[in-house]
């Protein structure tokens, strides 16, 4: 394992056990120190919830007749982490199995029947599966799934109620760049990319070079995303090509194989719903240094179920050039996929403004379609002022189409009517992003019988039906609603009520009387249960339990209160049981949060979250500091308003600023906690929200800062959500910075990094280059790099140390800090 420890700018060492920069208040030592540290664990108390068992993931089939409960593991080995892995055209590649080499998987599996409740295990699984890539047959009869060995990703099938998996073929799985294998609507076959037979060894790099590496630019704008584990060799390129190249192949339930044209970087692949066609993506040469395989060429072409050449739809160049900013995309047919309620029909859409989302133009995107045999000239579906949001398909007469406008957050979504192309759209509704109170909800949507998303409509298609959060001032409150699509109005058939948090999952009839849901409060997990709305009654049909009953009675409140320019703001405030203000007196507190942009000051003022939601505790669960007697407030809104005209960020330091100071004030007029005690961190932007805060304000005893970025310049194209480049508004970059600003920090800052993060902007080196400041500068602080670890954490023994570092430095200078008045 490698250790990062700056005694100077950059300098590294080297160490087979994780290793950490021991601050002086920490090591009692008046200077900083280099040691080797082995894994801490923390307090027992969260040891125990990290391992808690994990609550199956659950998801439905088609019909609604069978439930699939996925039983996940524990946290990962370091182990796991430590295997070998490429880092390469923004992906990062297991050679060993041909496929990602980070994700989730499920030990086991088990058929729930809704209707009287008897589960059937699957069988037939080998030892020690690793279960991924599930998926339905269209007619609910067979799961596919994906089990990686040591060597190789295999394919598994099981008849759904049967319970008795097998593995189709011996040859093993690519994943490298699609998701898993793909049904065809005959529910009997599937469409997967194989390791090609024969393909020898990887290429192997020399030593010796045979010359430079070379990027050149002339007289093109290219402006430079922060993309991480990019191609920077020829050698890089030729190992993407050995990995990512897969043999596409249809395997029937029964083993048999049928190849499907000659070998290629398969990025996508999707049967047309009557299933007589492919549409494939092909990702081929040449690639590039500076953006990802997505933005490689690509050809995108429908062939016959042999592999065929039917229909060219584009094959489309390297994507370096994009205009910079969100409302920028590639030239050419984009989102290109099969019409869902058609038997083969083509659909895409093309930007009209050359894809320059700067350019004031009054017409951004148009929809086509184009129907088999694919000979004829592509019918406009619809022509869009904004940016294409997507489109549900329903029927001849109904599909819906959805526009956005980054910049403004304006959103429009039309009725369009597929069997008249070019036929005047139906606004159904319009309105802002940001603005949750008055969110219609989207329409529900079913599969049909070949296996495709289409809208979920009652009446003789004359209702949809809505879901949606239900945002208000109490919180959010789950709802479905009746639309009828020629009135235009919608009414009520069910909503969430305290004191519970229960969100539809799936409409279950035709009618819209019966309901799965999730239901849960602050005391109960969720658990799903099948409502009829008619008779006003349910039915249990989970009955998963607490898995860490660790903190039951911990106190939980949805809370409100105003910064000094009278933006509301609210977060979620956690107790411990029993305790009593006034009492037990103030608690130590902790604060955890993460700033997002507005452009409207009343919709940043709306609350966010639910009172009467289970808290699940993990390893990255905030409230699991109440199990060591601290006050919590969680998800703290740090809204960055539009004023005046000018950007969200031209005052963040300000609005960031009075934001936390107005939770601490709240904090401390509760007699919750009191100042000099009160702690404040968070993760990526939230960590870089932290680093600010311990700059510009006095309210905090200590920060602690996972993954984050802090110099803004070495994100010059933009970061989070800003759009302007360093060129175009430096002063904003600077302020923004808590590099520029580490003089100014005035509490004890805790860094904590992945060392292999791969998120775009926070490279480990801004945790670096930023502790290396600090430590220049006198500060207290220290440096966390978790060897293998990305953006998120996800290995046992790194969450365990994560929480020991916190908990050190929170009982440091938080729980043991100085009362002030």
């Amino acid at each position: 394992m490698r250790v990062v420890v700056s005694q100077r700018w950059g300098r590294r060492v080297s160490a087979v056990v994780l290793g950490a920069v021991l601050c002086a208040a920490v090591a009692g030592t008046a200077a900083a120190q280099t040691k080797a540290l082995e894994y801490q664990v923390p307090s027992q108390v969260l040891v125990d919830i990290v391992d808690a068992p994990p609550t199956p993931g659950v998801s439905v089939g088609p019909g609604a007749e069978w439930l699939l409960l996925q039983q996940g593991p524990s946290l990962p080995p370091i182990s796991e982490l430590a295997e070998p892995e490429l880092r390469i055209a923004g992906m990062r590649i297991s050679p060993q199995t041909n496929g990602p080499s980070r994700g989730r998987y499920s030990l086991s599996l088990t058929f729930l029947k809704m209707a009287d409740l008897s589960e059937v295990p699957v069988a037939g699984l080998p030892a020690g599966a690793r279960i991924g890539g599930v998926r339905w047959s269209p007619d609910g009869q067979w799961i596919s799934f994906t089990n990686t060995t040591d060597d190789g990703i295999e394919l598994w099938v099981a008849p759904v109620g049967e319970g008795t998996a097998k593995r189709l073929v011996d040859a093993k799985v690519n994943l490298t760049m699609v998701r898993g294998p793909v049904w065809m609507p005959d529910s009997r076959t599937l469409i997967v990319p194989l390791v090609p037979d024969g393909r020898g060894a990887a290429p192997t790099e020399s030593k010796v070079p045979t010359g430079p590496v070379i990027q050149e630019n002339i007289g093109k704008t290219a402006p430079a995303p922060t993309y991480q584990d990019l191609l920077k060799t020829p050698h890089d390129a030729d190992l993407f090509e050995y990995y990512a190249t897969g043999q596409l192949v249809a395997v029937t339930v029964d083993g048999a194989v049928s190849k499907i044209g000659e070998p290629g970087i398969i990025g996508d692949v999707s049967p047309s719903p009557n299933g007589s066609f492919l549409l494939i993506e092909t990702v081929h040469r040449p690639f590039s240094y500076l953006v990802t395989a997505r933005s490689f060429p690509t050809r995108i072409e429908v062939t016959d179920l042999q592999g065929n050449p039917v229909h060219l739809v584009a094959d489309l160049p390297l994507q370096e050039e994009i205009p910079r900013g969100r409302g920028s995309v590639p030239t050419g047919p984009r989102s290109v996929s099969w019409r869902a309620d058609a038997p083969a029909t083509l659909a895409w859409v093309e930007a009209l403004d050359g894809g320059d989302g700067n350019k004031d133009v009054a017409e951004r995107d148009r929809v086509f379609v184009l129907a088999a045999p694919f000979d004829g000239e592509p019918q406009t579906l619809a022509t869009l002022g904004d940016r294409y949001g997507g489109i549900r398909w329903g029927n001849d007469n109904l599909a819906l189409v959805t526009e956005y406008w980054w910049r403004t957050r304006h959103s429009r979504q039309w009725i369009v009517r597929p069997s008249r192309p070019g036929s005047e759209p139906e606004l159904l509704w319009e309105g802002s992003s940001e603005d949750r109170y008055n969110d219609p909800g989207s329409p529900m949507m079913r599969d049909n019988a070949a296996g495709m998303s289409v809208l979920l409509t009652a009446d003789n298609g004359r209702t949809l039906f809505l879901r949606g959060q239900g945002a208000s001032p109490e919180g959010d409150r789950p709802f479905v609603d009746k639309f009828d699509l020629r009135s235009k109005k919608a009414t009520r058939i069910f909503r969430s009520e305290a004191p519970y948090y229960e969100a539809p999952i799936e409409i279950l009839d035709d009618r819209g009387q019966q309901l799965l849901t999730s239901r849960e409060s602050q005391e109960d997990p969720p658990n799903y249960f099948v409502r009829d709305l008619r008779r006003n009654t349910d039915r249990q049909i989970t009955s998963f339990p607490n898995p860490t009953p660790q903190l039951e009675g911990m106190q939980k409140e949805l809370i409100q209160y105003e910064r000094a320019d009278g933006v509301a703001l609210s977060g979620t405030l956690y107790l411990p049981a029993g305790y009593d203000p006034q009492r037990d007196g103030p608690l130590p507190l902790f604060i955890w949060a993460y700033p997002r942009e507005f452009v409207d000051a009343a919709a940043a003022a709306q609350v966010t979250g639910s009172p009467y939601r289970f808290t699940r505790l993990g390893g990255w669960s905030t409230p699991i500091w109440v199990a060591l007697g601290y006050a919590v407030l969680d998800g703290a809104t740090m809204p960055i308003v539009s004023q005046n005209g000018a950007e969200p960020n031209d005052t963040y330091v300000e609005q960031l600023v009075a934001s936390a100071e107005a939770a601490v004030d709240e904090m401390v007029q509760r007699g919750v906690a009191e100042r000099g005690r009160i702690g404040v961190g968070g993760h990526s932007y939230g960590a870089f929200m932290t680093a600010n805060l311990l700059s510009h304000s006095q309210a905090f005893a200590a920060g602690i800062a996972r993954s984050g970025a802090y110099n803004r310049t070495l994100t010059p194209f933009g970061f989070q959500n800003e759009e302007r480049t360093y060129w175009e508004a430096p002063d904003v970059y600077y302020e923004m910075s808590p590099f520029m600003h580490a003089d100014l920090v005035n509490a004890p800052l805790l860094l904590i990094h992945g060392e292999a993060d791969n998120n775009s902007g926070t490279f480990p080196i801004q945790s670096e280059r930023y502790y290396a400041a600090l430590k220049g500068l006198g500060k207290t602080t220290r440096l966390v790099l978790l060897p293998y670890e990305s953006h998120g954490y996800t290995a046992r023994q790194s969450i365990l140390h994560m929480l020991w570092e916190m908990e050190s430095w929170l009982d440091s200078y938080v729980k043991k800090g100085t009362p002030k008045q």
